[in-house]
């Protein structure tokens, strides 16, 4: 079996719910042929340690990516880059900044996106990007810098804002939000387990 094929099932299973056979023959497509049998033991067992959640909608079982449960002491940072990872590689940086700036109404320090799991390297190549869409802030930085206590800021380290915000900023940073409201609290017993959730359901 591929080493590589539980990220292939996060990736076919994500905002969707598919038939073992559904995964076996998505799975052939990205060219890992699995015989079926194979593919129902993995399923299994996926389930059986929390990965992917089971439901049995007859004449079949079907399979949905296990929403993440309640994380004990869980900062904003890990929290955001958690659920970060789930939007588009070129909308990341924007839509964290947007997600802790309203979050904390406050422009976004660099250190902040490192807390969230991005390198200098992704943060300086955005930033130097012709789509670039965050820019230091005009307002005082050294005044939020001050009232930060939780983390280090480094001495003159910009702060960073959007330039402006358009309909996929906004749509993503709707869906981070849902996502991190669920991870943290507990809403079992609450959310019906045949629901899955995509980015159109906050359109």
């Amino acid at each position: 079996m591929s080493d590589n094929i539980y990220p292939l099932i996060n990736e076919i299973l994500k905002g969707k719910q598919l038939s073992i056979s559904g995964v076996t023959r998505e799975l052939k497509d990205k060219g890992v042929d699995e015989h079926r049998l194979i593919m129902t033991g993995y399923l299994r067992a996926l389930k059986d340690l929390s990965k992917v959640n089971e439901v049995e909608i007859p004449p079949s079982k079907v399979y949905s990516i296990q929403e993440a449960g309640h994380v004990e002491n869980a900062d904003i940072y890990f929290l955001i880059g958690e659920h970060i990872k789930s939007v588009d590689n070129s909308l990341m940086i924007p839509v964290a900044v947007y997600v802790l700036s309203k979050t904390l109404d406050r422009p976004v320090f660099k250190e902040e996106l490192v807390k969230m799991g991005f390198s200098s390297k992704n943060i300086a190549d955005y930033l130097t990007s012709t789509t670039c869409s965050v820019r230091p802030t005009d307002k005082n930085f050294k005044e939020y810098a001050a009232g930060i206590t939780r983390i280090k800021v480094p001495a003159n380290e910009p702060a960073y804002e959007l330039r402006s915000v358009n309909e996929n900023i906004v749509k993503n940073s709707n869906c981070i939000f849902v996502k991190i409201v669920r991870s943290s609290v507990d809403l079992s017993g609450l959310m019906p387990k045949t629901k899955s959730t995509s980015i159109t359901d906050f359109g």
